[in-house]
């Protein structure tokens, strides 16, 4: 049997999340001694760490971290990077897949990276648009690309269990800079790359 490594939590800040979960479970009519609901606040306490870490985080760094000099001038695009977010507005999941390209201008960045960027800021409170902004301007400032674009698709939770109940419902989110904005064939190409 694998061993699974535990993550490393801050003690304190757990200890103070179950606190609020354990009066969140009584608010809603719990009984959070319930053998059942004896371990929840500790492991939803941890879990919202680990649904947050990328506020600890930082993607510019990330990508510094594996730049390197490469005389390549053509697009490089990693597609359907996986991504898990919540969204800030009722602290539900937001799930779906993240595209990006980017076309170097004399730097390029291991490929990891750019999934690494994406989990940074997925791992936070989010709205799949600052999302996808975030993103952009992340591999912007840190490889000064030629162009950065980036496409969000992602289905909401908010969306699908509670009010409008509409689970096939998919949002698109795009964000372009350089090349991908002013060019329409490049855009073309991104665009027409990821269907």
């Amino acid at each position: 049997m694998a061993y699974i490594k535990e993550e490393k939590y801050d003690r304190k800040v757990t200890e103070e999340l179950a606190v609020h979960v354990k009066a969140i479970l009584n608010l809603l009519g719990e009984d959070d001694g319930r053998e059942g609901l004896q371990k929840t606040p500790e492991r939803v306490a941890k879990a919202m760490q680990f649904m947050t870490k990328g506020y600890a985080e930082d993607g510019i760094e990330i990508i510094r971290s594996a730049m390197f000099e490469e005389d390549y001038s053509q697009m490089v695009l990693v597609k359907d990077i996986e991504l898990y977010s919540i969204c800030e507005h009722h602290m539900l999941p937001f799930i779906g897949k993240c595209h990006v390209a980017y076309i170097p201008n004399g730097w390029i960045t291991g490929l990891s990276k750019i999934a690494r960027v994406v989990e940074t800021y997925a791992r936070r409170l989010q709205v799949q648009e600052r999302l996808t902004v975030q993103i952009r301007d992340c591999i912007q400032e840190a490889l000064h690309p030629l162009g950065v674009a980036v496409v969000i698709e992602a289905n909401h939770t908010c969306m699908q269990i509670r009010g409008v109940e509409k689970s096939n419902a998919i949002t698109t989110t795009s964000a372009f800079s350089g090349a991908f904005l002013n060019s329409e064939k490049t855009r073309n190409e991104f665009l027409n790359l990821i269907k």
